[in-house]
């Protein structure tokens, strides 16, 4: 099937951008529709489910998350995660995320899926990732980074409590890396 913009700006250049586009497109029936639409430009993200084997836990944050405020919550727990950073790959930012977030040194994680967030007005892609660590691969203080004002703490859930964790989780990264490991077992 075919699209076409016709017609793209920006509306809002922040932290992040909104664009508003003009497109033409097909439709399913072989007709085609002119339609308006907006699109949250955030830049593609990196996140990584974290397994410390000799404690046989998962790793994850807990962290202030500004838009769950909407909903009374503010903090929530989500594995590691971060924004890509101009000319770096997801693999490069996944390795200093968790550095900076967890403290863990992490090298060659396995790349397990890619995904859209909320395709329908975000082009945000995420790279999910899965390794394993064990406790001396703590190499760093982790919590965050000051000059993002980061405030971020370590959770650990065993892997025996997994399936009653999510029901729990708020976070559709992890809800998804929790049920990637659930399954493909390593």
């Amino acid at each position: 099937m075919k699209y076409k913009i016709l017609e793209e700006t920006i509306v809002y250049n922040g932290y992040f951008q909104l664009f508003e586009a003009d497109i033409k497109h097909e439709l399913f029936n072989g007709s085609s529709v002119q339609v308006k639409r907006l699109a949250f430009e955030r830049g593609d993200s990196a996140a990584i489910l974290l397994y410390e084997t000799d404690s046989r836990s998962f790793l994850l944050t807990g962290q202030f998350r500004y838009p769950t405020c909407k909903h009374n919550k503010g903090w929530i727990r989500e594995i590691v995660a971060g924004s890509i950073e101009s000319g770096e790959d997801p693999e490069t930012c996944i390795i200093r995320e968790v550095r900076e977030e967890l403290g863990y040194d992490i090298s060659k994680p396995k790349l397990i899926h890619t995904f859209y967030t909320s395709p329908g007005g975000c082009t945000e892609r995420m790279f999910l990732y899965y390794s394993e660590v064990c406790r001396k691969d703590k190499k760093f203080s982790g919590g965050g980074t000051a000059k993002e004002n980061e405030d971020i703490q370590q959770v650990r859930i065993p892997e025996s409590g997994i399936k009653e964790e999510l029901s729990s989780l708020e976070d559709a990264k992890t809800i998804i890396a929790f049920q990637w490991f659930l399954l493909n077992r390593i």
